[in-house]
């Protein structure tokens, strides 16, 4: 098993949450304990440690987000190798720390938990207790509070106050052949819209000014509980949430797309003109192999219909290379393809040989080396695309929204940016004030290849 491997030779190398542990530590205390949550992972990770955060708070706990605790929780991801060693080694960490006197308590959450249990009760026994991805009320019992179900769609956020993950459903109900989620996750299930408003309308009120809609696949909300793809009636009725200004829809499946929530897209102000799509590849055998539903045929008619029906729409999407039957032809079709498509945004990742999926029982006949040469290579092409795209819009101005102050610059983003994966907006903090999360009218004046920089107006 790949985590032998990982609990062979951790720590490999120090990540920004075992430092912080080594730095925010401390010798028990006698007072009220004070409990920290780590989270490692994807955003439904932190919409997970929200609202674990927000059930002790109403259980009159002293709760923080990655800083100094008595107690500490760690939320794990299991998704890929990289992800599963930055979590074995945050465990370990925190074990040390506890065998120091540093800490009282560790307990681990989360994806890693959830797949690999056993294994890591086995390996790392001083765990106080590890809890799988829908153990909340048992973990909320042995930290001492109530699981309190009339908190359902309060939480307590990590993100800044003016933006929100909105997670609309959890689990998965697809076959992809390199995924794990299934296992860790379950199978899929949708909040109902009722939940999700009141939710939203909890957010706007202590100051959300966007919703980041996410989930394993979006476009398959509703199916479970409504009998239909029902995302395009949530927008409906999350665009008359009073103070969200901007909504934005993270991780959609090709397959069946819904198409009236182009519609909506188009028609709704508040929704931006943006989508997150994780395409995979566009080899045809691949996407065969990968369990995707889909050709690249098929591909290519979805993005010219998403850029027929709106125009201005950024597309954002993910890569895997190095999948197993990945021959250098096949590599130089997806290649030529990004070329062709110029995608606005484009994240691309080796191919992790995850067991019990689908793919396992293939040949990983990829090298590793080649694997990562690829992955440069599909981004060095997206950069080039990324800075002509830029280069388009010096001169126009854009509605931007702004997150932080950084050195000299007010940091921020268009309608067309998610934070912390897309490009930002950069103005001069010399004779400008700028409040975090607000909106100002941006005049591009030069662009590089992930970065504008422009003047308010």
């Amino acid at each position: 098993m790949v985590l032998f491997l990982f609990l062979k030779f951790a720590p490999t190398k120090i990540t920004h949450y075992q430092l912080l542990i080594h730095k925010e530590m401390r010798t028990k205390s006698t007072g009220k304990k004070k409990i920290n949550i780590i989270t490692l992972g994807c955003s439904k990770n932190v919409v997970d440690s929200e609202v674990l955060m927000g059930q002790l708070k109403a259980s009159g706990k002293e709760v923080v987000h990655e800083k100094r605790g008595d107690i500490v929780v760690i939320n794990t991801c299991g998704f890929i190798d990289n992800a599963k060693e930055e979590s074995v080694n945050t465990i370990l960490d925190a074990v040390e720390a506890k065998e120091r006197g540093e800490i009282e308590k560790v307990f681990v959450m989360g994806c890693l938990s959830e797949r690999y249990k056993p294994d890591l009760e086995k390996e790392i026994p001083n765990v106080d207790q590890y809890f799988g991805t829908r153990d909340l009320p048992i973990l909320l019992k042995q930290l001492g509070a109530d699981y309190k179900h009339e908190l359902v769609g309060e939480r307590l956020t990590t993100t800044p106050k003016h933006f929100a993950y909105l997670k609309i459903s959890e689990g998965c109900d697809r076959p992809c052949s390199f995924c794990a989620i299934p296992l860790m996750r379950g199978g899929h299930v949708s909040t109902p819209i009722e939940n999700l408003v009141m939710e939203a309308e909890n957010l706007a009120k202590k100051g959300t000014k966007e919703l980041i809609l996410i989930a394993q696949d979006l476009t398959y909300y509703g199916l479970d509980i409504y009998k239909k793809r029902a995302l395009a009636d949530l927008l409906l009725r999350l665009v008359k949430v009073e103070g969200i200004e901007w909504i934005r829809l993270h991780y959609a499946f090709p397959s069946g797309f819904p198409e009236d929530v182009l519609d909506v897209i188009k028609n709704e102000p508040k929704v931006c003109n943006y989508i997150d799509i994780p395409l995979q590849h566009i080899n045809s055998d691949l996407l065969k192999s990968m369990k995707r539903g889909t050709t690249h045929e098929k591909t290519d008619a979805l993005l010219a219909k998403f850029r027929e029906k709106v125009p201005d729409m950024a597309i954002r999407t993910t890569l895997i290379v190095g999948y197993p039957g990945e021959t250098e032809e096949r590599f130089n079709e997806m290649k030529e393809w990004v070329r062709e498509q110029r995608f606005d945004r484009l994240g691309c990742f080796t191919y992790s040989h995850e067991e019990n999926t689908g793919a396992y029982k293939l040949e990983d006949d990829v090298l590793q080396e080649v694997k990562e040469s690829r992955v440069e290579e599909i981004m060095e092409l997206q950069s080039q695309i990324s800075w002509e795209k830029n280069q388009e819009k010096i001169g126009k101005t854009f509605k931007c929204i702004f997150d932080r102050k950084e050195g000299d610059y007010f940091v921020g983003r268009t309608e067309f940016d998610s934070p912390d994966v897309d490009n930002t907006v950069l103005v001069k903090a010399d004779n400008t004030y700028l409040s975090i999360g607000q909106f100002a009218d941006v005049k591009i004046t030069s662009a590089e290849e992930f970065d504008l920089y422009g003047e308010l107006i």
